[in-house]
């Protein structure tokens, strides 16, 4: 099955990240179709700076670690190539410098939260390091990166709000879980 040919249904790119104290930070991607259904996973070996990258990336290491270093290698090495990548770290909105598609910040639904509504739909504000638009989307808060305010056109002429028909922070529990069952079962 060709993914990427033109009647293959849409798909969806999910990236993460798990700090692992002992090993380092590990990165999880998983491509799903429009219902969550798991169509590619890949992860990352860990990755560990050392003190003299700490030093000289300085406040850009976290964005070279996530989004260049981790999130490039994993979208790439995807043989299914997502029309969407969603993250749930604001670190891992760096990967937009590295693919064509939009990437989204996936935000939490938290009560009382001062997310944007459907009355108040777009909301520019600080993402970490990092300038962000918020909107909703799917029914779930998310953000996108400034300098890709195009993205936003984007999603709204190619994809429906009903083309997504799960919650869109559910699979990071599953990469998250998926990463844990991995390291495990390499240090087993």
């Amino acid at each position: 099955m060709n993914a990427s040919g033109p009647k293959s249904l849409p798909t969806i790119g999910f990236l993460t990240f798990v700090e692992n104290p002992s090993l380092g930070l590990i990165g999880g991607y998983l491509v799903v179709n429009t219902v969550g259904r798991p169509l590619e996973f890949h992860c990352t070996t860990p990755v560990k700076p050392n003190r003299a990258q700490q030093i000289l990336y300085g406040p850009t290491l976290a964005t070279y670690l996530y989004g260049e270093q981790i999130g490039r290698t994993l979208t790439e090495c995807a043989k299914i190539k997502a029309n969407m990548v969603c993250t749930d770290h604001v670190d891992g909105l760096a990967v937009r410098d590295f693919v064509t598609v939009p990437v989204l910040l996936v935000r939490c639904r938290e009560a009382g939260s001062d997310l944007p509504t459907k009355e108040a739909p777009t909301k520019v504000s600080e993402l970490g390091h990092t300038q962000g638009v918020e909107f909703v989307w799917a029914g779930q808060p998310v953000a996108i990166h400034d300098r890709y305010c195009q993205d936003r056109d984007e999603l709204d002429q190619k994809w429906q709000a009903d083309d997504c028909q799960f919650d869109l922070e559910e699979p990071f529990g599953r990469i998250r879980e998926a990463i844990e069952e991995a390291t495990r079962s390499a240090a087993a």
